[in-house]
């Protein structure tokens, strides 16, 4: 894996459901701005939301260009232990199968096993995709480590996203 072609992702788990729509096509847009400027790898960290979202993304992107992988950086084995969603579970175990490659940060869940894997990610990539619509929690303390270890940082939820990774649409 090659870190200045690899890029991750952080955001919410839960997400506004009335703007899916303009939401899925900031992630395809950005995605595949990176895939045209030669980024192959995408870590997605497995959670619920907009991890799966991203996860799913990539995933379509990889049937037009195999070349992409998906990697899961996952921060334990036992992480869907208390999902309580079969759907989100079916959904999981599907992008679980189908990821080129799975990171587990811990064997079992501890209390800090969520940051370890959002370090793990940041430190294995050179941008930053999220959707962050508070400062506080998981999702802005990731996208603040990753603009402080001089990443590229983008954040959906302030839409222009040729703006912010400084490319011409295509």
């Amino acid at each position: 894996m090659n870190r200045e072609k690899t890029a991750f992702f952080t955001g919410h788990r839960a997400l506004p459901q009335d703007n899916m729509a303009e939401l899925r096509a900031q992630l395809y847009s950005a995605v595949g701005r990176l895939i045209h400027m030669g980024y192959d790898s995408f870590i997605c960290g497995g959670a619920i939301g907009f991890d799966t979202e991203a996860a799913l993304c990539v995933l379509a992107y990889r049937e037009k260009f195999p070349n992409v992988r998906l990697i899961l950086a996952l921060p334990c084995r036992d992480q869907t232990q208390k999902w309580e969603n079969l759907k989100s579970l079916n959904t999981y175990k599907h992008i679980l199968g189908a990821a080129d490659l799975v990171e587990y940060m811990q064997p079992f869940y501890t209390s800090d096993c969520m940051h370890i894997r959002n370090r793990w990610m940041a430190d294995h990539s050179s941008v930053c995709l999220a959707y962050l619509t508070s400062q506080q929690g998981g999702t802005a303390y990731t996208f603040r480590y990753a603009q402080k270890k001089g990443l590229k940082a983008v954040n959906l939820a302030e839409g222009l996203v040729s703006e912010q990774l400084k490319i011409p649409n295509i």
